[in-house]
């Protein structure tokens, strides 16, 4: 029996990563995740501070070494000094999917007219689709239910395993025959 596919859930915090915060970032990409996929997967989480290095240490980690099909970031995506999730993101792919970021940010400003102040992108990495998500759990989740219909078949493309939608929240995109 195959094992279940890993995806990574990567929070972003320097007060989460030093015990003074509870890390609520990464509970609700877990929560989403779990709402809208089916079948077995694995998660893998971890929470780093804003540091670049660090990051980019994590994600490589993640992809190359635990083998994640898929990483979820949440956190360190805006403007300030210490906000680097999506340079590390950038410095690890070998290739950008800017679709995302641009995707979250037009959802999002639906919500709140600050979105335009968030930075997340998407890339690939081998193997792995890297995806940045903002911070708050409110915006995780409308952000994740946004791009998902393209994740799995993004997942398809770069030789991943199949991931499946729980398709009473949100519905795959996959082309005739794929």
């Amino acid at each position: 029996m195959p094992m279940p596919p890993k995806i990574g859930i990567l929070t972003v915090s320097d007060r989460a990563s030093r015990g003074e915060y509870e890390d609520r970032g990464g509970p609700a990409v877990f929560d989403a995740l779990t709402e809208m996929l089916t079948g077995a997967w694995e998660p893998v989480r971890r929470v780093v501070p804003d540091e670049l290095h660090t990051i980019e240490l994590n994600l490589t980690e993640l992809c190359d070494q635990e083998g994640c099909a898929l990483v979820v970031t949440t956190g360190g995506t805006g403007p300030a000094p210490r906000d680097v999730t999506p340079e590390a993101t950038e410095a690890v792919c070998e290739k950008l999917l800017p679709g995302f970021g641009e995707l979250m940010r037009a959802v999002s400003l639906r919500s709140v007219p600050t979105a335009i102040l968030s930075r997340q992108t998407a890339g690939v990495r081998g193997k792995t689709l890297i995806v940045n998500l903002p911070g708050k759990p409110a915006a995780i989740r409308e952000c994740l239910l946004a791009v998902m219909p393209a994740v799995p078949y993004c997942v398809d493309l770069i030789g991943g395993p199949r991931l499946t939608t729980n398709e009473a929240v949100v519905t795959a995109f996959r082309p005739k025959g794929a």
